[in-house]
């Protein structure tokens, strides 16, 4: 059940508060939409709020990359061991990967130049949206969150920071990418080893085709949960705004009750 039911129906509008959790238009640099991108297929269209497209980029990145060994490739490389990397490379799935990934660099910077687009004229609509939304399952509502929590407790679990801003589904799915990742990848068990002082043995148990999806996952969650965080926050102040400006009226307004009555909201003149 949402508090919401528009009897003139908007254009466009600012938000949506679900029970799943709340959609929002902002303005985003499409330069760094595109920069997530690149570092992870997907990533970017997850900013934009593109969670299905989103997600199908990064299962399809996670599966064409183990068909590769792309990942292996990456860290011979780094390690001078050009011809290694040469020999891990399966050739047979290149040419289904370099089309989609520049394919997810384009569409997110193209779809960033839009959204930025069409929330200039939302704003200027400026449609009323619900704000609270309650259902058998959860409650969602709109209200202010601390930014430094979110990058806190994403710092902590992954995941926990979306958890924090009721994002429910995008917080299932980045908690279920860890702990395949984190499992496969045996990073727990190396920072075991490592915290025993066995440093050849946690470098040895490590999967690198695995461990370097990490990074990327775990440096977007916690830009994306910090970013989120204060665009949530701008959100209330701007519904906080919009309520205020239609239900108070400044001392001095002259209220009409029907065609005859005037009322005065300076108290002193009654």
């Amino acid at each position: 059940m949402d508090n919401f039911r528009n009897q003139f129906l908007s254009k466009r509008y600012k938000a949506h508060v679900s029970w799943l959790g709340t959609t929002q238009l902002h303005k985003r640099n499409p330069l760094t939409i595109a920069a997530w991108s690149m570092a992870f297929p997907g990533f970017g269209h997850l900013l934009l709020s593109k969670y299905f497209r989103g997600y199908a980029l990064i299962l399809w990145e996670i599966f064409i990359n183990q068909q590769i060994h792309l990942n292996l490739a990456i860290v011979n490389t780094l390690n001078g061991q050009f011809q290694a990397a040469k020999d891990v490379i399966d050739p047979r799935f290149m040419s289904l990967y370099i089309p989609v990934y520049l394919f997810a660099i384009w569409d997110s910077y193209r779809t960033a130049v839009d959204l930025n687009k069409i929330y200039v004229l939302a704003e200027r609509e400026n449609s009323p949206y619900n704000e609270f939304s309650i259902s058998s399952l959860e409650i969602n509502y709109l209200d202010k969150r601390k930014p430094w929590l979110s990058f806190i407790w994403s710092l902590g679990v992954p995941s926990l920071g979306q958890l924090y801003l009721h994002r429910i589904i995008l917080a299932s799915f980045i908690l279920v990418s860890t702990i395949f990742i984190v499992s496969y990848s045996n990073l727990i068990l190396a920072i075991h080893l490592l915290i025993l002082g066995k440093v050849k043995e946690s470098s040895g148990v490590l999967n690198m085709q695995w461990l370097l999806y990490f990074p990327s996952l775990y440096f977007f969650i916690i830009y994306d949960a910090y970013t989120n965080t204060v665009e949530n926050n701008k959100l209330f102040d701007n519904n906080q705004k919009n309520f205020l400006i239609q239900k108070y009226q400044p001392p001095g307004t002259v209220i009409t009750l029907g065609k005859e009555v005037e009322l005065h909201a300076n108290l002193r003149d009654i």
